[in-house]
């Protein structure tokens, strides 16, 4: 995907703290900003229409108890 230059104007004490961890951790200032937008554009992302998500029926309610037996189970078969 092609990149494109901004500017944008941030605060003093986030932009130290972003100067700070691309030292620690040896990535570039740029690469942190590419991941704050790219959470933003995930995060505000929208669909249209109704969402295709099936209905289960477990022929009752289905308590908490019912679930942590559930994981439980699923957890102690693990191989």
């Amino acid at each position: 995907m092609a990149l494109k230059k901004t500017t944008v104007m941030v605060e003093e004490e986030d932009l130290r703290a972003v100067k700070e961890a691309a030292e620690r951790e040896g990535r570039s200032e740029a690469e942190y900003f590419r991941e704050a937008f790219h959470i933003v554009a995930l995060r505000s992302r929208r669909w249209d229409g109704d969402w295709d998500i099936p209905t289960l029926d477990f022929g009752g309610p289905v308590s908490a108890a019912d679930v942590d037996a559930a994981v439980t189970d699923a957890v102690a078969e693990k191989p």
